[in-house]
């Protein structure tokens, strides 16, 4: 299965939330949808899922339009922010109802997350707190066992443990059932490992839609002792620096060098995708 957009666009009043966004998200691939707060990767998800509509494009699954259609849209689960179950039910009776209107939900797997989580089926949603709020969404999502899995701000609220038992589910589940996730984060340090395809947004635009791997072949990292650092990078394109005391660090375009080609002190690494993506936010230089 194939989820396509081309050419979407949307606007809230004067803003343009999106522009001429096209893409696609293939089968059984973990994407990565970055983009810092305001650059429309919500809107991009709530279009995909029918929440919003778009102003002028094409939104398709398989070629089938996904606007106002039912069978389409039930191959798509999102976690949002926003929860969309009644404030008024228990986490039970959430899990009944979801039972009964997704046909590919499993209430089995859903009480065992919970119970994983320590999250309490008898407790409203509406009392829960933002962290239990969140893993709520979580158990519901990793249940829904639909085909695109979209996860928007997925460990908003949640402390180091539990946002650790989410990568770790997140990785169990994609290993036992694959299936097309989508995560929107700004944790990016903490997700990069998982990512496989990337798709960087901007003031409403892709801006880069590539496999991970290949984004950051063009570039690397070296740190070591400051004035020895300066004295490395003098005459080659530097993209980035960062300093810690009297240590720096700095990115730069180009081949990984053999660390014997380097002097004593310092140490080469690869590129991470948190750099990267800071980089190509401020604009800073072209990999």
């Amino acid at each position: 299965m194939t989820i396509e957009l081309k050419n979407i666009s949307k606007r809230f009043g004067q803003t343009k939330a999106l522009d001429q966004v096209s893409l696609r998200f293939g089968e059984q691939k973990i994407y990565g949808l970055l983009g810092n707060n305001g650059a429309g990767k919500s809107t991009l998800l709530n279009i995909i899922t029918g929440r919003y509509l778009a102003d002028s494009g094409e939104l398709t699954l398989d070629g089938e339009p996904l606007v106002d259609n039912d069978h389409a849209l039930g191959q798509i689960y999102m976690l949002s922010e926003k929860n969309y179950y009644p404030e008024s039910f228990s986490v039970k009776e959430a899990i009944h109802w979801a039972d009964i209107f997704y046909p590919s939900f499993d209430a089995a797997l859903a009480g065992e997350l919970a119970e994983r989580f320590g999250l309490p089926l008898k407790k409203k949603i509406v009392s829960l707190s933002t962290g239990y709020g969140s893993i709520f969404k979580i158990v519901m999502a990793f249940s829904a066992g639909t085909p695109f899995l979209l996860l928007d701000e997925p460990v908003l609220g949640l402390d180091a443990l539990h946002r650790d038992m989410f990568y770790k589910l997140l990785i169990e589940r994609y290993s036992e059932k694959p299936c097309t996730i989508v995560i929107s984060t700004h944790l990016i340090a903490e997700v990069a490992n998982l990512i496989e395809h990337c798709l960087i947004i901007k003031d409403g635009k892709i801006i880069k839609d590539a496999p991970s791997e290949e984004l950051l072949q063009g570039g690397y990292t070296i740190s070591g002792p400051a004035a020895l650092l300066d004295d490395y990078t003098h005459g080659k394109t530097v993209l980035s620096t960062s300093h810690l005391g009297g240590l720096k660090t700095a990115c730069l375009s180009g081949e990984i060098p053999m660390p014997d080609h380097l002097p004593a002190g310092l140490e080469v690494g690869k590129l991470n995708l948190q750099e990267y993506f800071i980089r190509l936010m401020n604009e800073e230089g072209q990999l």
